[in-house]
Order: structure tokens, then C-alpha cells, then sequence
């Protein structure tokens, strides 16, 4: 895609004075860092690092029989869904493999708002509305949202001055709608770095101001503009799974190790039969964390070997600025993939020994 048709967030101008490295991504101009990935995610680890992700996608979902639609289309149980409540999901074709991963946010009892990929947002609109029966309208609002992220310990006490909604008291996964310096706000308690915060879906108009007032509430607390590196190092040390890598059609959540996601005893859904006749099966190969063990980084495509044999292939692999180390993710045969099994990763020629490894890498401390 040529630079001319990048499409650019209602924060680019910001970006740039911010010092942000633009790059194309998924069809956007986003910032990939600022004053530097490691620095970036170091300040989210230990304080709050604020996001862009307006590139991601969203489609509201309504009408008499949108919950019996949603749960028809998607592995989760919508219907046991609460208003006020999100829930992680996934696009599945007929072959139980993913389309793509979202979210979905119940904003009244037949109503809902869908967050996909912006990688596979025109993709994913098209399938929902193709099988949304009579009576259920779908709709591409993404036009309509800047998103920011912003994630870190002291991410709630720097938006609480900014909000007369109680941050606190929206628990995970949970959201409220309310005001946040001023601009109309779906506060929502969700993530994708593994440490607390929230998501503002808010106004394009809106977005600059509160951009700019939440650095002026958090310059006191270390507050920093993080880009997509750091988001990535992020997830992965958070064992977060990223489409196109983790995800992707020939991938099953049962193999992503994202079982909890699917509920088979709802009844129907589009891939139901394909994950059922796969667990009674059972799964050949599963998506394992590694360690490298020494000098060397593993990056995605990079074989796996066991015993001189290669059985699979890096999907993401990083330098771990909080455990300074090589951490990766791969689909591993299930019988290589208990941790402590030794692997080997082949980078350039060479197999660096590694070790499957416990995941998330890293959890918070709550």
C-alpha cells in the first residue's frame, strides 16, 4: 500500500510532536515507538504508558434477535452476557479455525458493539452482516471511534481526576459510559499489555483533547505515549495471542489454548461440529511458550527442532525487557509441549538451545 492512501488517527499531528516513529501497519500510518520500545514498555510495566489504537475496528450489532444471532456466530455464550459486560471471542469459519479474535460489548439487551482486528476489519464486517438474519441490523461504525489504551499500574489514579465515573468500580472486563475530560467515553476495563487500565472508545472530534489532558494528569505519575513495539512486547509477555500470528485459518482455539472461550454446550455456532469432532480426537499440537537458553533471539517463522527433527515454528519471539531474556510462542506436538521440555530454534543456521516455558510469562501482581 502506497504512503498516499495510509489512512492517519485524529492523533497523528500528536504523534509526530511526541517524536513518534510512523510506520504502515494494517493499512494505517501508526506510531511504532517514541523514545524507544524497551523505555516504552518499562514505563507500563512500572507506571502508564498511553496508546492509540484507533486503527482497530468496530460494528454495532442490534435489533430483535442480535443474542441469538452473536451466539450463533461465535464460540462464546452471548446470551449469558450481562449489559455492561465484554466478553473475548472469536470469528470462526465452518472449519473451527479463525477468521479473527474480538470483542464483545453488550451495550443493551439487543444491542451490541463487535471490536475486530483492523487487519480484518472489512473482512469481518462482511461475514456478520452476510449471515445477520431479518431483523438484526449490522453496521460499520468505525468511523465513528478513536481508541486509546491506556494501561500501567497508575493507569485508574491518572484518569480519575479526568472522570466523575468511578474507574474503580468497573471490574475487569466490565465498562460504563460516562465523561472523561469533558468528551462522551465508553470507559471500558480491558487491555492487551497484561497490566490494569482501561479503553476509551471516544469521539474522533473529542480524542485530541483528552490525549492531551490525560499527559497533563499524568506527567506527575510518568505517564509516556507507547507505541506499537511496546504493545507487542507487551502481549507477548503477557501470553496474549495476536492474529495473524498466533491466530489464523489453521488454527483452532483448542489448539491456541483457548478452550475457555468456547462453549459447547450452548448448542450451535459456526464451527461448533469441526471443535467437537476435534476434542473427541484430540489435538495433535498445542501453542507453547519458550525460553531461549543464552545468546540469541527467536523471530517469527524461525523452525522448531526436537531431537534434529523440526515440528513447528516460531509465531512471536522477543527480547523480554522485564525478565531480559528471549521469549517466544510456538505450536509445539502436545507431547513436546510440557514445560521444561528441551527444544532447540533454528535462527540463521544455527539451533539455539530453549526450554517450553510456564505461560503468561508474566502475570501482575493484583
Amino acid at each position: 500500500m502506497s504512503e498516499e492512501t495510509l489512512r492517519r488517527t485524529p492523533l497523528y499531528d500528536l504523534h509526530r510532536e511526541a517524536g513518534g516513529k510512523m510506520v504502515p501497519f494494517a493499512g494505517w500510518e501508526m506510531p511504532v515507538q517514541y523514545t524507544g520500545v524497551i523505555e516504552e514498555h518499562t514505563a507500563v510495566r512500572e507506571r502508564a504508558g498511553l496508546f492509540d489504537v484507533s486503527h482497530m475496528g468496530e460494528v454495532r450489532v442490534e435489533g430483535a434477535g442480535a443474542t441469538a444471532f452473536l451466539d450463533a456466530l461465535t464460540p462464546n455464550h452471548v446470551a449469558k452476557l450481562g449489559i455492561g459486560r465484554a466478553h473475548y471471542s472469536g470469528l470462526l469459519n465452518e472449519q473451527g479455525t479463525y477468521l479473527d479474535d474480538l470483542l464483545i460489548y453488550r451495550l443493551a439487551e439487543e444491542s451490541y458493539l463487535v471490536v475486530v482486528n483492523a487487519s480484518n476489519a472489512d473482512r469481518d464486517f462482511a461475514w456478520i452482516a452476510e449471515h445477520a438474519p431479518t431483523g438484526v441490523t449490522v453496521e460499520n461504525v468505525s468511523d465513528s471511534y478513536t481508541l486509546l489504551a491506556l494501561q500501567g499500574p497508575r493507569a485508574l489514579e491518572i484518569l480519575a481526576p479526568l472522570t466523575d465515573t468511578d474507574v474503580g468500580a468497573i471490574r475487569y472486563y466490565g465498562f460504563a459510559f460516562g465523561q472523561v475530560a469533558g468528551v462522551r467515553a465508553l470507559i471500558s476495563r480491558t487491555g492487551y499489555t497484561g497490566e490494569d487500565g482501561v479503553e476509551l472508545y471516544l469521539p474522533p472530534d473529542g480524542a485530541p483533547t483528552v490525549w492531551r489532558k490525560l499527559f497533563e494528569a499524568g506527567a506527575a505519575h510518568g505517564l509516556v505515549p507507547a507505541g506499537l513495539g511496546a504493545r507487542d512486547t507487551l502481549r507477548l509477555e503477557a501470553g496474549m495471542a495476536l492474529y495473524g500470528h498466533e491466530l489464523n485459518e489453521t488454527t483452532t482455539p483448542l489448539e491456541a489454548g483457548l478452550s475457555w472461550v468456547v462453549k459447547l454446550e450452548k448448542g450451535h455456532f459456526v464451527g461448533r461440529e469441526a471443535l467437537v469432532a476435534q476434542k473427541a480426537r484430540g489435538i495433535e499440537r498445542r501453542l507453547a511458550g519458550f525460553e531461549i537458553e543464552g545468546r540469541g533471539i527467536a523471530r517469527e517463522g524461525h523452525p522448531v527442532i526436537v531431537e534434529g527433527v523440526p515440528v513447528g515454528a516460531v509465531t512471536s519471539g522477543t527480547w523480554s525487557p522485564t525478565f531480559q531474556k528471549a521469549l517466544g510462542l510456538a505450536y509445539v506436538p502436545v507431547g513436546r509441549s510440557e514445560v521444561g521440555t528441551p527444544i532447540a530454534i533454528e535462527v540463521r543456521g544455527k539451533r539455539l538451545p530453549a526450554r517450553i516455558a510456564t505461560t503468561p510469562f508474566y502475570q501482575r501482581s493484583k
